[in-house]
């Protein structure tokens, strides 16, 4: 199996399991089983969780920086709703124009590390 196809392999599973995960989580929530409520503000979890997999066996340094910039905003947003180390919406927006800094950084360096890759013609 090539990279480009078991990267869409994996990015397909890593979706339907996500989908899965939620369905059931509504399911049991409606059927008063589990309190969806008390784990709601864990969400932006799930950018980590999309990032890390574009990050992880990626075909292009597109993907790969894109996977890098979901994982700072995932851990961005749950930082700033738990308002951990005192960061808030107002004192920590700043960080985000950093992060986007840092993955159009990144992304040259990647793309030099792995010049075999090449960007796909027509993205889904």
């Amino acid at each position: 199996m090539n990279t480009e196809k078991s990267y869409e392999w994996r990015r397909q599973l890593m979706w339907g399991l996500v989908l899965i995960g939620l369905g059931v989580a509504f399911f049991l929530d409606r059927m008063d089983l589990f309190d969806i409520d008390s784990v709601w503000h864990y969400w932006p979890l799930i950018l980590v969780v999309v990032g890390i997999n574009k990050m992880i066996g990626y075909p292009t340094a597109k993907h790969f920086s894109n996977g890098l910039w979901l994982l700072f905003l995932g851990f961005w947003l749950f930082a700033t709703f738990e308002n951990m180390f005192g960061l808030t919406w107002r004192n920590s927006w700043p960080i985000l124009i950093i992060l986007w800094g840092v993955t159009l950084v990144v992304e040259p360096f990647v793309q030099q590390r792995f010049p075999s890759t090449r960007e796909p013609r027509d993205e889904k």
